[in-house]
């Protein structure tokens, strides 16, 4: 039916499949498929799944069960703090596919935008920790705080020191994912009440503290810091940035790392996420630093551009020598964050934090009045309340009647932490549920007191053009529509990456992550006003159990790469509660992504390399061998179903049982499991454990390089091990520790899945599989005379992405992956992966979404740029001032009046007639990436830097 959301998503329509079929030589979709997919791991039954609804069945329905969800004033913190989302960014940037559908900026020339407002972002965040550099966002501030613990001890003074010493009052979801990953790494954290006398052990490489930490209290850490400093102790600091704004920085008290979460900076609470992180250090740490770094450098014509520098794909390159295994950040939440500050500006956010702040004393002075002892002697925006038991239950009584959540911790404590969306009338009420528990004692009004003058901030901050000059909603609109016209997403073009699976991110799967049922929930209310949640998440645990054959699911992880992390540490423990802790050894092919070695080894695992053989498929022999010389410490082996190299390998199912019958578990990464859905499963192939990037196979979008969401699915007797949460109980009966801040990570944007997978239903959902792979032998089918093919199946296909293989043409012409890469944004195409997982290679997936016109149209523009080539090789086009070499070309470029190139205005700009009606500008020219090495500048350009530019 045309009216089914099936119609909608699949690309290709139906009369568009004989042609199709035609060009790739299958008389049919199931021959097709039988030629491509192994029988012996075929599912012998449909999958078993709610039938399909359609889009506005859906939503009627999921209204309903948001009806579940009771939304409070909720003033429960611990990091997470209801806020106002400004509509112009609302609408402009989290609604809008032109920021939620780009990929990571891999490709600068053609993500400009977002790489600005990146930038911004790192800035602000320098700018409000006082610290020299900080990074692109990180998933959460636990993973952050854990990150900041690895860095730390990388760069430590007391070489061979092991010992994490650790807050007492961190925030417990901090403290969960810090152990979480310490102990594979050999760390021990010592938890403790008085950092000053721990941190002159002589076993402490670092520290960690919080301010405001998990009471409320702001501290002055300038004299801890200097005696942790003095022993040779390096000292990390959980901080708010609105809090920054107007208390003294941990910068300027001298700390080494900052770290916190962007959440309250206009991104909405949706559960616990996403939101985005930041890291902060100092300069000489900034090779160390984790995630995505945003630098200035020039393009091939001198003029200032954008890239990602330093950490870009860091553990593809270093593998399981990486120092980390984050291979994504929150780049959609980052750039909400920045543009909230550009928005509102210095001014504005301290007036933020100053009406915070006041309303925080007006409660403490009421609270003191009714005889409540306020225990922080420094606050910014939370107040612990000291009393009876009895008074806190009839305050908690009176605060449920009128839809207040605050925070009850230890007998006889209340905990209320203001935030912006908070008027007068709230704090009436939050005074009337304090006054239900009567008056106890004098008044003690005028012991309250705001900030004292030592930990008020006095430095200026945020003081570039770009927080000074976007304050109206007029002007702020023109800004982010500005930023978001330089970049090229899914809204512009199909975005060819292999292994990315950027495919439609339909609207009707994203609007109900906007709707404040979901959106304005604390991951930390009580779990009687999350019932719409709750029922989404069941639902979407036994889809994907059903789609992966496995028993149970965690939702936790909130990236792939933590969830490699997470089933690494589910497999451990299992064999742990077998007396075979010693099994620590993960078998891993050469052709595995590179987080794959980086999380094993995060993992405390020993990394054994599989060799694979001339087709790309996993040398059997060589598996063999290396599993039995390891015998009983053989704990898993990691292997990409289809394979890296876009096949399926036929001896799947014998290597699995090969680390099997060693005692050892099987991982799957679910990378490409877009290619499995409805036909084979991980249980099908024999595996154990396996993560699903939710981002790529399950709609979640790319988001311009975050949010993505990794949960992963387990065989029943892996069950008992899924990771748990201290605050919100998850997990199994024998549960990992967290290893994400949230106890369903991201849990917003599980809705995009939950809509994907119900208006899909079994069918399409099969159906979307099939013709992903459809596309991909078309596209084979059609530029293999042009392009060699490096990989295939037995019987000649792919499955749903394919390898080019570019070597030959730079032997013979000069001409690499690179510049046709670079040449196909002048076509209006985003590049294929690049040089992964082969070097010298281009890999490509269409995905099921893109329709046959697309396709096609991306076969003409490689086409063409084959003849480019053949140009280059034939003499005909000069070796070094070509269409290739001097791509992409800016509009400036081409309309300017001189023209030194060997080609033609019209051969750089209008290689095929459909350009002339369709063109994709980009922003500059191509970066030069050795200068930006060079001149590391990692902030926004000072003022002057911007003289002489419109």
């Amino acid at each position: 039916m045309s009216d089914t959301f099936q119609s909608r998503h699949l690309g290709p329509r139906g009369d568009d499949l004989p042609r199709m079929l035609k060009v790739v030589g299958a008389p049919s979709l199931d021959a097709l498929i039988d030629d491509i997919v192994p029988a012996d791991i075929r599912l012998s039954r449909p999958l078993t799944l709610a039938a399909a609804e359609t889009e506005f069945g859906y939503h009627q329905r999921l209204r309903a069960v948001a009806s579940g969800n009771r939304v409070c004033r909720t003033y429960i913190g611990l990091g997470y703090h209801d806020t106002i989302t400004p509509p112009v960014i609302a609408r402009n940037i989290f609604e809008n596919p032109g920021w939620y559908t780009p990929y990571t900026p891999y490709q600068p020339e053609i993500a400009q935008g977002r790489l600005e407002s990146l930038l911004n972002f790192q800035t602000m965040v320098r700018d409000l920790t006082g610290m020299a550099v900080a990074n692109a966002s990180l998933l959460d501030e636990a993973t952050a705080a854990a990150e900041a613990m690895a860095l730390l001890m990388r760069v430590q003074k007391r070489p061979g020191a092991t010992t994490f010493v650790l807050s007492s009052r961190v925030f417990p979801q901090v403290r969960d994912v810090i152990l979480a990953r310490a102990a594979p790494l050999g760390i021990t954290v010592r938890e403790v009440d008085n950092l000053d006398r721990a941190a002159m052990d002589a076993d402490v490489f670092g520290a960690y503290v919080q301010s405001p930490d998990d009471h409320g209290a702001v501290l002055d850490l300038r004299a801890l810091i200097a005696r942790a400093h003095e022993a040779g102790v390096l000292v990390a600091v959980g901080a708010d940035l609105l809090a920054l704004t107007l208390t003294v920085p941990p910068g300027e008290m001298d700390a080494d790392v900052v770290v916190g979460n962007a959440q309250r900076f206009g991104v909405p609470l949706g559960y616990g996420g996403p939101h985005a992180a930041f890291f902060a250090t100092r300069e000489r740490f900034v090779r160390q630093m984790p995630g995505r770094i945003i630098g200035v450098s020039v393009d091939a014509r001198g003029r200032r551009a954008y890239r990602m520098a330093l950490q870009t794909r860091e553990q593809h390159i270093r593998r399981e020598k990486a120092t980390s295994n984050i291979c994504t950040a929150q780049a959609l939440l980052a750039n909400m964050a920045a543009c909230y500050g550009v928005y509102h500006g210095p001014d504005g956010l301290r007036d933020i934090a100053a009406r915070v702040h006041e309303q925080a004393v007006r409660v403490a002075t009421a609270a003191a009045a009714l005889g409540w002892a306020q225990t922080n002697a420094a606050f910014f925006d939370t107040l612990r309340l000291e009393g009876s038991a009895d008074r806190v239950t009839r305050v908690r009584q009176a605060a449920e009647r009128r839809g207040i959540n605050f925070r009850y911790g230890a007998a006889g404590v209340i905990q209320i932490a203001l935030n912006e969306t908070a008027a007068d009338g709230d704090l009436v009420e939050i005074i009337a549920a304090l006054e239900a528990a009567g008056s106890v004692g004098a008044a003690k009004a005028a012991a309250v007191t705001p900030l004292p003058d030592a930990l008020r901030r006095t430095s200026r901050f945020m003081t570039h053009p770009v927080f000074n000059a976007h304050h109206s909603e007029t002007e702020m609109m023109r800004y982010i529509r500005r930023l978001e016209r330089k970049d090229l997403g899914l809204d512009t073009s199909m975005i060819p990456l292999g292994s990315c699976t950027m495919k439609l991110n339909a609207a009707a799967e994203m609007m109900p992550v906007g709707w404040p049922e979901f959106a304005r929930l604390h991951p930390f209310a009580p779990v009687d006003q999350a019932a719409g949640y709750a029922r989404v998440f069941e639902e979407l645990e036994q889809s994907l159990a059903a789609i992966t054959g496995f028993a149970a699911v965690s939702l936790q992880p909130n990236s792939g790469a933590q969830g490699e992390f997470a089933g690494l540490l589910v497999i451990q423990a299992w064999h742990r509660s077998r007396g075979a802790g010693q099994r620590d050894v993960a078998l891993i092919p050469q052709s595995a992504h590179g987080t794959n070695p980086a999380s094993a080894a995060l993992a405390g695992m020993r990394i054994v390399i599989v060799a694979c053989d001339d087709q790309g498929n996993i040398d059997v022999d060589d598996l063999r061998a290396k599993a039995a010389a390891h015998g009983d410490r053989l704990a898993s082996l990691m292997v990409t179903y289809p394979s890296t190299h876009g096949v399926f390998e036929h001896r799947i199912r014998e290597i699995c049982q090969v680390v099997h019958d060693h005692g050892g578990q099987v991982y799957m990464d679910g990378a490409n499991m877009n290619a499995q859905v409805g036909v084979t499963s991980p249980a099908a192939i024999g595996a154990d454990v396996c993560h699903l990037n939710l981002h790529k196979t399950f709609a979640i979008p790319h988001g311009g390089g975050g949010p993505g969401m990794g949960p992963i699915a387990v065989a029943a007797h892996l069950a008992p091990f899924l990771p748990g949460h201290s605050v919100i109980p998850t997990g199994g009966s024998s549960a990992i520790p967290a290893v994400a801040a949230a106890p369903w990570g991201s849990a917003s944007i599980l809705l995009i899945s939950h809509a994907y997978i119900r208006m899909l239903g079994a069918q399409g959902m099969t159906d979307a599989t099939r013709i992903a792979m459809l596309n991909a032998n078309y596209l084979k089918a059609r530029l293999e005379p042009h392009y060699p093919v490096l990989y295939t199946g037995r019987t000649g296909r792919v499955a749903h992405e394919l390898i080019f293989d570019l070597r030959p043409f730079k032997a013979q012409t000069g001409i690499d992956e690179q510049d046709v890469a670079k040449r196909l944004m002048d076509y209006g195409f985003h590049a294929p992966t690049v040089s992964f997982p082969v070097a010298g290679t281009l890999m490509v997936e269409p995905t099921e979404s893109e329709p046959l016109e697309e396709l096609d149209r991306f076969c003409e523009a490689m086409i063409a740029n084959r003849r480019e080539i053949q140009a280059v090789a034939d003499g005909r086009a000069d070796a070094k001032d070509n269409v290739l070499k001097g791509a992409p070309h800016t509009a400036e470029e081409v309309s300017a009046n001189a023209w030194s190139h060997a080609y033609s205005r019209e051969e750089a700009a209008f290689p095929v007639p459909n350009l002339r009606e369709h063109k994709y500008w980009p922003a500059v020219s191509r970066i030069d990436n050795p200068y930006g090495d060079r001149n590391l500048m990692c902030a926004c350009p000072p003022v002057e830097a911007y003289e002489g530019e419109s």
